[in-house]
């Protein structure tokens, strides 16, 4: 179980923008499974498609008693290569793209997360969502454009 922990803490942390909530959430979603573990139905779902249902949810619990949209830029990783101008521009198009995301409407904020970082696939993650594959497509179409659209607008920043 501890081999999932990476990936709950990656995508609390990019739901949660905040690495010690993220923390919180993974604790807690490690508690809920060992409570509700007998709930989990093999034949239904796999369950690493549940367990990331009980991350969403929990993030999704912590961004409504939130009830605002933080801007802050998710902190960076060191860069480890030696072209320092290249790792900086790399770092600016990376707070680029987390500003970008983060405005995103929650659903498909929610859609593209699961997707292109947690690296779902698309039965996987409208399962997470608990919509239907069709309406994971639609969300995760409306938030490329929007993304596209917003990186544009930004290129002269980055």
């Amino acid at each position: 179980m501890t081999a999932k922990l990476p990936r709950i803490l990656g995508l609390a942390t990019r739901m949660l923008r905040d690495t010690a909530e993220a923390e919180d959430v993974a604790q807690e979603t490690f508690v809920r499974v060992w409570r509700h573990a007998a709930a989990w139905q093999p034949g239904r779902a796999r369950f690493d498609t549940w367990l990331h249902t009980v991350v969403l949810n929990l993030c999704r619990d912590r961004l409504r008693r939130r009830r605002e949209v933080t801007g802050d830029a998710m902190p960076d990783l060191p860069d480890p290569t030696p072209d320092a101008e290249a790792g900086l521009l790399e770092q600016e198009r990376g707070r680029a793209v987390s500003k970008a995301v983060a405005a995103l409407p929650e659903r498909q904020r929610e859609a593209i997360l699961l997707v292109h970082y947690q690296e779902l696939s698309g039965g996987e993650a409208a399962k997470a969502l608990e919509i239907s594959v069709d309406a994971l497509e639609s969300l995760l179409a409306r938030g490329r454009r929007t993304l596209r659209a917003q990186l544009a607008t930004r290129e002269d920043e980055i």
